[in-house]
């Protein structure tokens, strides 16, 4: 059975923690006079006092954590801190959000989609920008990997909770002994990205303000903005410093800790997935170029080439930043990008879709088995990088990109009745299940005005998306609640 208490104990735990997170927010509305003051600390009361009481409820439950009790704190943690995160929206007298609305900002934030409900972002208070922002920095990285660290304190072990949260990294995930440093290690190299894009954007031009901002949308590929029009700036450098980190934050987290830590920059030149991953991001781009040069006339090449070198990297890490009004785009170059979303960017990344380690692994068993028609009587292995991949691992491929695609159709046609046409249902789901944020359509500028059955249902495909479906989805097994 389900370690209930100890489930509601560790997120009791958390909550205390995420109501701590509340205190930047508070300062910047003290610093520029914000009524909003009394909204983060009425948000931050609830939110501790609702921890408090679940870990003083349950504080003698000291029971090891198994492997479904992962799944199931991960996805409890995940839908509760959304929920908690949605409080600020709710109390604000300037937003007057409806709980709906709220909670899907939340956990648009929280799984570094970047849909977004709310208009009129440029004449918001700072302290609500700012916190939208912080949404997407605790997200990014994820705020279980953060759980991992503090568990050990309580005397519960964390190695159950690393595996259900980031069981996408194909590298060598436990980088050192124990799975508390790993968090800690990877937590320190996203602060270090986090902080270097900070100072880069600065340089660049940004104020402090918008540079925090949208260095922690940057590197949590999250894509929201403290303005309507997204990635305003008009400047070449910060389009091609958000690039940069951009890409960054796609690649595979170990690999920057590998990096950093002990010298391996070649991991990056060796790696396959990497390797595919530049590929996708250049043929995307050429063909972007190609067909908009052709259809239409361009009055400054080289910006023109920048902003669409921006626009294909934001959309294919699943960033969702805006420079150009993409959805209008000449020919089919709006669903290429989308479907460079799909892909999405590798594993143990903060990017979202099916992830680039996937798909080469899809396209090296459909290459063996042409080769097999060839050779009928050869014998294949399968590869990646250098190393022989299990068959149990290439089943585990197919099955997940098989459940991604039925949930894909069925949370489609579910929007549609819920009143979106094709190609606003289509995109939408896109943007939210590959937490890309930007769709076409009825979604291309925001969520705002579909309807609430549609919100729910993107809220949940959100989840889905950041969780990367199984996490979610074995809790609707009834073996998974046998004994």
């Amino acid at each position: 059975m389900i370690q209930i208490a100890v489930s509601l104990r560790i997120l009791g735990v958390i909550l205390i923690v995420f109501s701590l997170t509340h205190l930047p927010a508070i300062a910047i509305a003290l610093w520029h006079h914000e009524t909003e003051i009394t909204t983060f600390l009425s948000a931050a009361m609830v939110t501790f006092t609702a921890g408090l009481l679940l870990w003083y409820i349950y504080r003698n439950a000291t029971q090891e954590l198994r492997t479904r009790d992962g799944f199931f704190i991960v996805v409890l943690i995940w839908t509760v801190i959304g929920i908690f995160g949605a409080i600020p929206f709710i109390f604000s007298p300037t937003l007057s959000a409806s709980i709906i609305d709220a909670v899907f900002e939340s956990i648009s934030g929280l799984t570094t989609t970047g849909a977004t409900v709310f208009v009129g972002l440029d004449s918001m208070p700072r302290s609500i920008l700012y916190y939208r922002q912080q949404l997407h920095f605790l997200g990014g990285m994820g705020i279980i990997v953060l759980a991992v660290a503090i568990l050990p304190l309580l005397g519960i072990g964390g190695m159950q909770l690393f595996r259900s949260e980031i069981s996408s990294f194909s590298k060598d995930t436990k980088l050192t002994p124990q799975v508390t440093q790993t968090a800690k290690m990877l937590w320190l190299v996203y602060i270090g990205l986090n902080l270097a894009c900070i100072i880069a954007y600065w340089i660049g031009g940004m104020s402090l303000f918008d540079a925090v901002c949208f260095a922690f949308a940057t590197i949590s590929t999250g894509g929201f903005a403290p303005y309507d029009d997204s990635f305003i700036f008009p400047q070449i450098s910060l389009h091609l410093i958000a690039v940069v980190f951009m890409i960054l934050g796609a690649l595979n987290f170990s690999l920057h800790f590998l990096a950093f830590r002990h010298g391996k920059f070649l991991n990056y030149f060796k790696d396959a997935e990497v390797k595919m991953f530049f590929l996708i991001q250049l043929v995307v781009f050429l063909a972007c170029v190609i067909i908009i040069f052709h259809h239409t006339t361009v009055l400054d090449p080289v910006y023109s080439v920048v902003e669409v070198l921006f626009q294909v990297i934001s959309i294919s890490t699943t960033t969702g930043f805006t420079v150009t009004t993409f959805h209008l785009w000449p020919t089919f170059l709006p669903f290429l990008l989308l479907f460079a979303a799909l892909i999405g960017g590798c594993s143990g990344s903060t990017a979202g879709g099916i992830r680039v380690v996937r798909m080469l692994l899809i396209l090296k068993q459909g290459w063996r088995e042409m080769t097999r028609l060839v050779h009928p009587k050869g014998y294949f292995l399968l590869k990646l990088n250098q190393k022989v991949v299990s068959s149990r691992v290439s089943d585990a491929v197919w099955g997940f990109v098989g459940i991604y695609f039925c949930v894909f159709l069925i949370l489609m046609f579910l929007l549609m009745g819920f009143g979106l046409d094709f190609i606003s249902a289509f995109s939408g789901l896109v943007g939210a299940i590959t937490t890309l944020g930007p769709g076409l359509g009825k979604v291309a500028l925001n969520y705002a005005d579909i309807s609430h059955g549609a919100k729910i249902t993107l809220t949940f495909a959100m989840l889905l998306g950041r969780l990367e479906l199984f996490a979610i989805l074995v809790l609707l097994t009834p073996a998974f609640w046998r004994q």
